[in-house]
């Protein structure tokens, strides 16, 4: 990561980041599931790889390893090939972000800023460079005497980024650094630092539970879940094609039809190429390119099908040829905006289910009776 000396210069997408190996790498702290469980991840130089799940699923302490701010218990880590796992935090020289702005209240954005460089001891003129080059990335110049209090927390976290940044780290680490900002604010600082990743063009890594912040981030997401890694993949092929129901569930909302047993039990023709499987007492047809190649898939196994995929007709006549479909009860219908949703009560067993409608769309009211159905192509067959 290179922050130009000269403000005006232009800062371009080198993506010239470092290489973050993770090998094996365990964490535990003495209770009988570890913290972080044999873990395996290659983040690519420049990537912006998100770690995603809920609260305790390893995803922050997996950050704080590679930081250097908690003790392997097992495993590696490599930083563009060389064993960092023994370490201290400042001899890996990563940049850090936090939610808590923790700037020096009684120092100016500049004097922030500089803290860092003034550490490494070096020369005044390259400081003064270099703070007024980062300062300009971050769309704060001629802010640099203000003081903390006088920025709001978005600019206040500007500074944090861009003190984290500006003595040329390996690597940034970012740990839920929007939390604590409102809505909006959170998606303008979203947009920025998709920037700033792009014009660095260094290794990012981030931390969130927020779905829709990782998706609207990252180049590839790493899905934690109980300390393990669920998937990995792009936000689309998470989203699109997810291996397991957890996966699927934790990125948007999804229709879910357990299967009885998994694909080899519970659809006809499964070694011959899957064509048809039953839910209830109706035959649905199966795309086999939309079986997810997870190993337990063949044991435990459900059809997803996100909201959006699913179409509601008025009667049997109207689905589209090839479809499949269910039977379903309207139990309501709320406006979202930009679209409805028709929450659903699916089969004989009223599932629950819904539904995306167009926003204009007032059609369905709650207690219709409706054809819930959706292409084979648009459905997914995750382990459950």
């Amino acid at each position: 990561m290179t922050i130009t000396t000269t403000a005006a210069q232009a800062i371009t997408d080198t993506r010239q980041g470092t290489e973050i190996r993770l090998q094996n790498v365990t964490k535990e702290y003495g209770s009988a599931q570890p913290a972080v469980d044999a873990i395996s991840l290659t983040i690519a130089p420049g990537e912006f790889m998100t770690l995603l799940g809920p609260s305790g699923s390893g995803k922050t302490t997996t950050l704080n390893l590679i930081a250097g701010f908690e003790t392997l218990t097992d495993g590696s880590i490599a930083l563009d090939g060389t064993d960092v796992s023994a370490l201290p935090p400042h001899r890996r020289e990563l940049g850090m972000l936090f939610q808590s702005y923790a700037l020096f209240p009684h120092m100016t954005v500049a004097q922030n800023v500089a803290y860092p460089l003034k550490e490494r001891r070096m020369p005044r003129d390259v400081i003064a460079a270099k703070v007024a080059a980062v300062l300009q990335l971050v769309q704060l110049t001629g802010r640099d005497d203000d003081y903390p209090t006088q920025l709001s927390g978005g600019q206040q976290q500007r500074v944090a980024l861009a003190r984290a940044i500006v003595f040329d780290p390996k690597a940034l680490l970012l740990d839920e650094p929007l939390g604590a900002l409102d809505r909006n604010l959170r998606g303008a600082l979203q947009t920025e630092i998709r920037r700033i990743h792009r014009e660095v063009g260094s290794t990012f890594v981030f931390v969130t539970h927020d779905q829709e912040e990782a998706m609207n981030l990252s180049d590839r997401i790493a899905l934690f879940n109980a300390g393990h890694i669920e998937q990995v993949g792009s936000p689309e092929q998470l989203y699109r094609e997810p291996e397991t129901l957890f996966t699927a569930r934790f990125l948007g909302d999804s229709n879910v039809f357990a299967l009885d047993g998994g694909v080899g039990g519970g659809i006809d023709g499964a070694r011959g190429g899957e064509r048809e499987t039953v839910w209830e007492d109706r035959n649905w047809g199966v795309d086999p390119t939309t079986v997810a190649a997870h190993p337990g898939v063949r044991t435990r196994a459900a059809i997803v099908v996100r909201p959006e995929d699913v179409g509601l007709a008025a009667s049997a006549a109207d689905v589209p040829a090839g479809a499949n479909a269910v039977s379903a009860r309207v139990t309501d219908v709320e406006y979202m905006g930009s679209y409805r949703t028709a929450q659903l009560a699916l089969g004989t067993s009223e599932t629950p289910g819904q539904a995306r409608l167009d926003a204009v769309d007032a059609t369905v009211a709650p207690g219709d009776l409706v054809i819930a159905h959706w292409r084979p192509g648009r459905q997914r067959i995750v382990a459950a």
